[in-house]
This record gives C-alpha cells, structure tokens and sequence, in this order.
C-alpha cells in the first residue's frame, strides 16, 4: 500500500502565508497538530489546539531557540521505516510516535542578507532544525509526506481529500524531491554568503550557485532547444527577469539575452541624457544620446536600420507617446524601459505583439558580481567587466591631442565598444553611433564593415556623405597592425580611442600622426566573446 494516512503533523514554519488555513484543513481531518515557537503561537491565535514540541520531546526549547527539535523522538518519528520490525520496536521501546507529515520553510537567511544586516544577525538566520526535519522526513518519503513552499499547501488539502486523508507515493515523492531542491538552495546562499561576503574570497575552493525556476520558454536558441528561466535566491538587482511584462507574448529564450544586454548597455547611461539603445543579437546596431528621447531614438535607428527591424529597444528614462509611436514605426520585438506614460501604454497597446517591459530604476553598471560560464567539462568564472576610465586616464599618444567634440565622441564609443562583440569597432559623432562593426575575426574587417554601415545609412537618409566622416572610433582592444586603424581613417574617423599595450604601437602611432589622427589609449580592454 503506498497510500499513507496523515495522522500527525509537525508544523514550523518562517512564512505564515496560509498556515492557519492548512491548521484548519488538518484539524478538520482529525489531525494532530505539533508545533514550535511563532508556529503554534500563530495556530493557537487561530483557535486550534497545538501540541508545543516540547511535549514530544519531553525537553524545552532552549538556548534562544537553536535547540528545540533535534531530537530522537523527532527524527527517530521521521525516519523509522514503519514496516521494518527492529525500528518498530526502538519506537516502542523509547516511545517515538510516528510522525507523517512535516511542514517546514526555513528561516529568512536571503531577506536578512538583502536588507543589509549585521553578521550576527545573519548568522541567526542561518536554519538547522528546520533543515534537518526537511532532510529526514524527505529521506523517508515513502512513509512521510513533506512540504517546504506555502504555495503547495492547496495541493497538499486537495491529495487528502481525494485520498481521504492520505496521501499518495507520487506525491511524497515530488514533495521530497522540491524539499532536497529547498535546502540545496539554501545550503548554496549560505556558501556563497560565507565565501564571498564574509571570507571576501574571489574564487572559493568549491563553487555553488543556484536559482529558482522562473518559467520555462518556449524553447532555446532554436526551436529544437529547450530552455528556462531562473533568477537568482538573493535577488537585489534590478533586472531584466525582474521587470513588469505589460504586454505582449512571453518573452523567448533570445529575447532575454537581447533585452539584457540593450538594458546593460543603455545603464552605462543612467543619470544622462535620453538614451536609447537598438540592439539584435546581442550587439548595439544603433545607440545614441539627445535633448529628447525622441531625438535619440531617430539618431540610434539611423546608425543602421536595417539590422533595427525586429530588434531590441532599451531607453534611460520614461516613456513618452512620441517616441513611443515613433518606435512603433517597424517591428520592434521587445522595448525596455524604467517607465511609460499613458500615451505611450496606449500607443504600445495597439501592437499585440511588442512586448513592453518597465525595468523601474535601471541597474547600477559598476556593480560587482561573478560570471559563469559551462564549457565542456567545467565552468569558467569570472568578475564583471564592470571598468571605466576617466578623463584623466586617458593617455594621448599622438602628435595631435583631441578637441573636446572629439574626446566626447571617443568617450561614447567607447563605452558603446565594451558592449559590442569582439572584435569592436564603433564610429561615434555628436553623441550617436555612425557605424558597428562587430564580432569578426579580425579588427581591419570590422572596421571596413562598420563604415560600409555607415555609407549605406547615407544613402538611406540622403546625406551628403556618411556619418564616420568627421567621427571618433573606439576599439574594444588594441590595433595589432595599422591596417584598421588606416581603415578608420579612411572612413573619416578624425580621433581614435583604444587600449594601447600591442607589440606594434609605435607604428600604428606613427600611422595615426601621418594621416593627422588624435589618438588616445586607455590602458584597458574591453573584450567581450
């Protein structure tokens, strides 16, 4: 018989959120109730009758609490195989009841983190009864049923009910399985808390990490690909998987890495001007700054409004009506932005399909944080790139310094550089993008590409002549030959930003003065693979 009867439940619980109608639910069923602490404290307020643990265990609760229900008469009633004859007798002989529900959520350990307590705090928070309960009452699933999320307390009413106060082996088994996932996740911030806050280490000896289930997508990368997605236990930031869907499908797997890196780029501008950035595939195809968001909006699809339709659109600032009609102009898969207005709610409204997602304050880009990465056999992990040079960082390297248009526009494309694939080369003018060229295999072919953009945006918009002519470029890492360089200006660029640090800077120095460049180097790079 796998079904087994709800006799006695031991409740403990953090989070109150439906405790008192599943005490209800249980009493209705005759079953006897144990608890500790707030729990019963909580259910005695409620009207019912709660046995303390104390009771069970013939000890108090003591030391503030840390020891109330490690205890063989709790877990020798968790774990005894009921049918084995010699655990029945230690039962009898010790006289440990059995107990055949358990319903436990941990102390708050990732909200005591978030709010920025005091270690001592934080330490308290750190659950081992409740833990130990969940472990053995899961170990022993085939006789004990376990419930570790208030949202499965509903589900756990209606099994009795079908199974007249019972429940069934499918269940405990899926409940035991969700609780081992609860504690490997709180076990895991616990790690994590202790490594790299509290230790201050970089790269511990053992790495975890976990996160809970968002929702599942559609499917990957391709549709042959599944794929979900999870947000982190200690939350904190605001994100993409954090921001308010207000219309639109479900966002894909791809939509999330585009929006993400469009909102990751456009809080390099937080506090700015209006920004908006364009992006597909995870690269910017047009970025740019204006008096109006409007403004900014027209200036970043010109960069090349081609690769914009069906693209990604993340701003700095609030939506208005404006630009949000303007953007509804081609097909724009996602926009992403800290608010909207009405007009522009309603404007938006009219395109079932575009999904508008408000992300409230943008994300700090000089945050600190890891990376992971899963090759084949193992992850690679690293810190954020999360660098900026200041003005006084900046080395010029060339016989002419930079005007002050010029190290304006070299400071934009660089900072749009760090977000392009590499290898990056970015055109910038009067705070917008002339042209990007992204992931290729070498800088010379990305350079000629991102003027090709550039020329073609000029015919496009009747220009006299491109947008590079007159513009500053940004490499995301040092020029190993001249060649791009030379490329750049050929293109027009008048200035050039880059890290610095080849074999052959004296020569694309030289190139640089030769063709009347303004060049600076930054001493660092900005590879992103």
């Amino acid at each position: 018989m796998t079904d087994i009867g709800i006799k006695r439940a031991l409740l403990s619980v953090s989070d109150k959120a439906g405790l008192v109608e599943l005490g209800h639910a249980l009493a209705a069923r005759h079953v006897e109730l144990v608890s500790t602490g707030g729990t019963a404290k909580t259910l005695r307020e409620a009207g019912l009758t709660v046995k303390d643990i104390s009771d069970l265990t013939g000890f108090p609760e003591m030391m503030d609490g840390r020891v109330k229900t490690l205890h063989p008469k709790v877990h020798g009633g968790l774990l005894a195989v009921r049918d084995n004859p010699e655990h029945a007798a230690s039962m009898q002989e010790h006289d440990i009841g059995a107990i055949d529900l358990v319903v436990v959520n941990l102390y708050p350990f990732a909200a005591t983190v978030a709010k920025g307590a005091e270690r001592e705090e934080i330490i308290e928070n750190i659950d081992i009864g409740g833990p130990s309960m969940v472990r053995s009452a899961a170990k022993n699933h085939d006789y004990v049923t376990i419930v570790t999320d208030p949202a499965d307390y509903d589900t756990l009413i209606a099994e009795m009910e079908e199974s007249n106060g019972a429940t069934t082996l499918p269940f405990r088994r899926a409940m035991a399985a969700k609780a081992y996932a609860a504690t490997a996740a709180y076990d895991s911030m616990i790690a994590s808390w202790f490594a790299f806050a509290d230790q201050g280490e970089q790269f511990p000896a053992s790495l975890t990490f976990g996160g809970k289930l968002a929702g599942t997508l559609r499917y990957g990368e391709n549709p042959h690909q599944q794929a979900a997605f999870y947000t982190p236990h200690f939350g904190g930031i605001n994100g993409i998987g954090q921001a308010e869907q207000l219309q639109g499908k479900e966002l894909s797997y791809n939509n999330y890495n585009d929006a993400d890196a469009a909102l990751e780029l456009v809080s390099e501008f937080a506090g700015g001007p209006p920004t908006v950035v364009i992006v597909k595939h995870a690269n910017p195809c047009g970025v740019a700054t204006g008096d109006t968001l409007i403004e900014a909006y027209r200036a970043a699809l010109e960069c090349d409004s081609v690769s914009a339709f069906g693209g990604i659109v993340a701003v700095n600032r609030p939506l208005d009506g404006p630009t949000a009609e303007a953007m509804t102009e081609i097909f724009t898969e996602v926009v992403a932005a800290p608010g909207a207005d009405d007009a522009a709610r309603a404007i938006f409204a009219k395109k079932k399909n575009l999904r508008l997602l408000i992300t409230g304050e943008l994300p700090d880009a000089k945050r600190p944080g890891m990376m992971v990465k899963n090759i084949a056999g193992g992850y690679l992990l690293q810190s954020r790139d999360n660098g900026h040079v200041a003005d006084e960082d900046l080395k010029v390297v060339t016989k002419r310094a930079p005007t002050a248009q010029e190290l304006a526009d070299c400071r934009f494309a660089w900072t749009v550089a760090k977000h392009v694939k590499s290898n990056a080369i970015v055109y910038a003018k009067d705070g917008a993008t002339a042209g990007i060229g992204a992931g290729q295999m070498n800088r010379r072919d990305s350079a000629r590409i991102a003027a090709i953009k550039a020329k073609e945006a000029a015919e496009t918009y009747g220009w006299a002549q491109p947008r590079t002519v007159g513009s500053a470029v940004a490499s995301d890492a040092f020029f190993p030959f001249a060649d791009g360089l030379l490329a750049a200006a050929e293109a027009g660029a008048t200035a050039v930003i880059q890290p610095g640090g080849s074999m052959r800077d004296d020569e694309v120095i030289a190139a640089a003065d030769e063709a009347g460049l303004a060049m600076v180097f930054t001493g660092m790079r900005h590879f992103r693979h």
